[in-house]
């Protein structure tokens, strides 16, 4: 792989020591980012064209259902209790192999044209270690940098080789740190079962090398049982926590004083009832949040649409409360969001030394947002406009270990008419198999008035 020079783009490193630019270069060598400056002139380099462009790391999302992808707005309405009924009731437990990697490989794909360059797949589809290997296969194909978060069965029961296959991928699959993949543990929460079982589950992932990422504090579960664990010892810095809803401030200061990290997904917790999304009490324990997408079948794909979600929901959280009469929060800005979309995202997947921040050394990770296109001309604020003017059509160029994965507005190496009839073939499969009543627009069918 050759040296690629990408030329005259306001550049956000998200790199205080770095900083940023409004006119530089970015020199690409081989995966890594080699030099960031005003000129560089390199002989015998690829130049890509940067102009009227921002520069700046591709998007992290630290939690999205991947094999959901052939799901996509199957529940437009849908509430969390409709999701576990549906989704992990019905559909899930009919899939095939072939449907995990085309629902994986499409909404990886997705993923990509629209900026994310690093996701963590939790994929609690392991209905069978090929359904395990039909992941993984469609994660590699795809080409992106991602996390792959060994889960459960849709059903219980239908995987007797669940949980001990983690060992199997992680000796074949997971043996070398500098691929693109990397290994995690998607579990159970201590408040969902007794302590000694979350205890026994994570002490496994940590001995096959993966980090754990679990849901947690949802609506329902007594509280303080998460406290209780925390006073175990069992928590640490290698895990990441979803959603939290209904933490008490006693559990968010055991995830801040243990290292752990959160991974927020506003839009689908405002729609399906997981509970306000915590932002606020992230912030005040001093935790960071992460952003996740979680699942296609009820929220679109891009990280445009969920930094705006805790943009808005943060302020207008904090004015409210000031309006009442009390003390307001410090309104968060929109260049924190950036970060929590890409310096957080890093850092919750256990891969902040590697990307997340255009840094000389780290990983060519990058994405170059068009700022000429009517939605957001002029751009008079370089973070303003890529948090809350762009969406999708603003994604040029995506790079994923100096490999150009989207040039021009469009994915490279992939064949669009061939991956929509394999996505469709699965779909209705799917539909057809669970004797599931899909929606108005599923292949003709319709759901009831």
């Amino acid at each position: 792989m050759g040296s690629i020079v990408l030329k005259g783009g306001c550049v956000l490193s998200l790199d205080s020591s770095v900083g940023d630019f409004e006119r530089a270069d970015v020199l690409i060598e081989g995966e890594r980012i080699a030099a960031i400056q005003p000129t560089l002139k390199v002989p015998g380099a690829e130049v890509i064209d940067a102009s009227n462009r921002l520069v700046l790391p591709g998007f992290v999302d630290t939690h999205r259902h991947l094999w959901e992808g052939i799901l996509r707005n199957i529940l437009p309405d849908g509430t969390l209790e409709d999701y576990f009924r549906d989704i992990m009731g019905v559909l899930g437990p009919v899939y095939r192999p072939e449907d995990v990697y085309v629902g994986t490989l499409v909404s990886a794909l997705g993923a990509l044209n629209a900026g994310v360059t690093t996701l963590l797949d939790w994929a609690h589809i392991q209905n069978s270690p090929e359904h395990t290997d039909a992941s993984l296969q469609a994660l590699r194909d795809s080409g992106m940098r991602a996390v792959f978060a060994y889960g459960a069965p849709s059903r219980e029961g239908l995987n007797p080789r669940y949980p001990e296959d983690l060992r199997r991928i992680s000796a074949q699959s997971f043996a070398s740190k500098e691929q693109l993949l990397t290994l995690a543990w998607a579990g159970m929460s201590p408040e969902q079962g007794a302590l000694e079982d979350t205890a026994r589950t994570w002490r496994f992932a940590r001995e096959a090398g993966a980090r754990i990422s679990v849901h947690a504090g949802f609506p329902g579960i007594p509280p303080g049982r998460f406290a209780e664990a925390a006073r175990t010892g069992v928590l640490g810095p290698d895990v990441t926590y979803i959603h939290c809803g209904m933490f008490s401030p006693e559990e968010w200061k055991a995830i801040a004083d243990t290292g752990g990290t959160v991974s927020l997904s506003a839009p689908v917790e405002l729609q399906m009832g997981h509970g306000m999304p915590p932002l606020q009490a992230s912030l005040d324990a001093g935790l960071r949040p992460s952003l996740s997408v979680d699942v296609e079948t009820s929220v679109p794909g891009d990280f445009f649409t969920q930094m705006r979600a805790v943009f808005a929901l943060q302020r207008g959280l904090a004015h409210a409360r000031g309006h009442a009469g009390g003390v307001a929060p410090r309104l968060l800005t929109a260049r924190e969001v950036l970060e929590f979309a890409t310096v957080e995202g890093a850092r919750a997947n256990g891969l902040g030394h590697k990307v997340g921040t255009l840094t000389p050394g780290k990983q060519a990770d990058i994405i170059l947002l068009r700022t000429d296109l009517i939605n957001v001309m002029p751009v008079n604020s370089a973070v303003g406009a890529a948090v809350l003017g762009m969406d999708t059509s603003n994604v040029d160029t995506v790079l994923v270990a100096g490999k150009v994965l989207k040039r021009d507005g469009q994915l490279t190496g992939v064949d669009l008419s061939a991956l929509r009839e394999r996505v469709y073939r699965s779909r209705d499969f799917v539909v057809a198999r669970s004797g599931y009543r899909a929606p108005f627009g599923a292949g003709g069918k319709t759901g009831p008035s």
